[in-house]
């Protein structure tokens, strides 16, 4: 039941910006992972690092446009049907994925230029090797390390939520976000 509110589905740069940071954020946790834990060479360890950190520093600009687009359009309503506790959770779960967007490449540029080490962007740029910082740089490999993990659970949080608005709940919570409408939402 919906009380009478018809649900909007989400304007297309809304979901535009939701599906692309998506694939992004998830691509490269599991790319990260990837290269922490397979058995690779350093001279193939070293070229997928660089294109991970090329990735990354140009998402970081985007992520922060991202996170300004979401603040200056606020958080669209909830459905009327939502429980308060679903509200709460949701909002802290979205503000932690919109924090982890920008901390992740914020936290990996940390960690390479303070160890004195310069970020090639795909050979057209490069941002140079700060002063070396041990403290500086273990905070940013912890908080890249750590972030990871925290992502993935808000992320999978997320998906979990999603799935169980539409397949349990049959609201239009996820519809919304993929732009379309139900014969459920109420007129």
């Amino acid at each position: 039941m919906h009380y009478g509110i018809k649900p909007s589905v989400y304007d297309p740069l809304t979901r535009f910006n939701h599906w692309l940071t998506a694939l992004v954020m998830i691509g490269m946790i599991s790319f990260g992972l990837y290269l922490e834990n397979a058995d690779l060479t350093r001279e193939a360890r070293g070229q997928l690092m660089g294109l991970h950190k090329s990735v990354g520093s140009v998402f970081l600009i985007y992520a922060i446009w991202r996170v300004g687009y979401r603040a200056q359009q606020g958080f669209p309503p909830p459905l009327a049907s939502t429980p308060k506790w679903q509200r709460v959770s949701a909002r802290f779960v979205h503000l932690l994925l919109l924090f982890g967007i920008v901390s992740m490449p914020a936290s990996g540029l940390i960690m390479t230029l303070f160890k004195g080490r310069p970020v090639d962007i795909f050979g057209l740029l490069t941002i140079p090797a700060f002063e070396k910082n041990e403290l500086l740089a273990g905070i940013g490999h912890v908080m890249h390390g750590i972030g990871a993990n925290v992502l993935i659970a808000a992320i999978g949080l997320h998906i979990l939520a999603a799935l169980k608005h539409h397949i349990i709940d049959k609201d239009l919570t996820l519809s919304r976000m993929i732009g379309t409408r139900s014969s459920r939402e109420v007129q």
